[in-house]
């Protein structure tokens, strides 16, 4: 059997990349977190410590990647730091494709229309000579929200930062309802449906690929214009 990696945030793009890599049979053995210490232009960066309880639920193991601050909220090169932040990643795949009994086929990516991004994991899995699966690139958005409710995905809304997206919009659920604001919003502000360019991050509480819900508790965090969920207790139910 050829291993895969998916690169993996607890998000809704790297877990819906997951599902579809699942569905079409390729094995997962492997998920892979890198949990920047600040600001990033790589990663999604929120809730990503709850990315071990996802793993256990969904009964994959987890790589953990802990590189310093990218002091990505100081940069001059968007490019060259987008080159720097990739690195911890690529280290960590290539020690694992140098471990025994690992056949390296290729990596999932949750991408949807960031080519700043998918170049970048394209790029590295190039040197590497693996695969990439990106189910989501190039897809509609508001398609891709759909299969996702379709499917069963259980996502709530886990930080805001756009016009239009107030308070209440933390720990909502991401599902149709929501959908449809959004796209009221998309209108009137030019929100992403899929909150591409940073409006909203997500995580995936429950799911077909998982099997135990998680529950969250946690306190909203406003700060003027934008917040976020604090959380204070994630359990498997």
């Amino acid at each position: 059997m050829t291993d895969w990696v998916s690169l993996f945030s607890g998000g809704k793009d790297s877990s819906w990349a997951l599902y579809r890599a699942l569905e079409e049979g390729l094995d997962v053995s492997r998920l892979l977190t890198v949990h920047p210490a600040g600001d990033s232009y790589m990663y999604h960066t929120p809730a990503t410590h709850l990315a071990e309880l996802a793993a256990e639920s969904v009964g994959i193991d987890l790589i953990e990647v802990e590189p310093d601050d990218f002091g990505a909220d100081d940069v001059d090169d968007a490019g060259a730091q987008g080159d720097a932040e990739l690195e911890p990643m690529e280290g960590a795949l290539r020690e694992l494709a140098a471990a025994d009994g690992v056949d390296l086929a290729g990596v999932t990516a949750g991408a949807v229309e960031s080519e700043f991004q998918t170049s970048r994991i394209r790029g590295m899995c190039d040197r590497l000579g693996i695969d990439l699966f990106a189910p989501l690139w190039g897809e509609d958005p508001v398609e891709l929200a759909e299969a996702m409710f379709e499917a069963g995905f259980e996502i709530r809304i886990v930080q805001v930062a756009a016009y239009g997206l107030d308070e209440s919009w933390l720990g909502r659920r991401y599902d149709a309802e929501a959908l449809a604001e959004l796209l009221e919003l998309r209108e009137e502000y030019g929100v992403h449906p899929l909150g591409e360019g940073g409006e909203f991050e997500t995580y995936v509480v429950d799911g077909p690929h998982m099997d135990r819900r998680i529950d969250l508790e946690y306190d909203a965090v406003w700060e003027g214009d934008r917040g976020r969920l604090e959380v204070t207790d994630a359990t498997l139910e």
